[in-house]
């Protein structure tokens, strides 16, 4: 399993158009792919599940990977967080 933590530095948080750039990046993998914050735990492949944690600005959140393409997977969505400006 690959894990990595982000804080998440946009004024807006996880809203809904980073959201679908985020779904669309994991859905690319074939790993199971999980987002956690505050203690809910979602699939970051479900853009419902993302919407409905809320994640605001300054919120720490953890992104991990399962599968056989797990370390890809977490290389690509940490581009995005950083590409989209939702992490530094």
């Amino acid at each position: 399993m690959e894990k990595r933590d982000f804080n998440i530095t946009a004024e807006t948080g996880i809203h809904a158009r980073p959201a679908t750039i985020l779904v669309q990046t994991a859905s690319k993998f074939g790993s199971d792919v999980t987002l956690q914050y505050e203690g809910k735990s979602v699939n970051l492949k479900s853009i419902m599940g993302v919407m409905s944690l809320g994640v605001g600005q300054n919120a720490n959140v953890t992104i991990s990977a399962e599968g056989a393409d797990e370390k890809e997977a977490i290389a690509a969505i940490s581009e995005t967080m950083t590409k989209e400006g939702l992490s530094a």
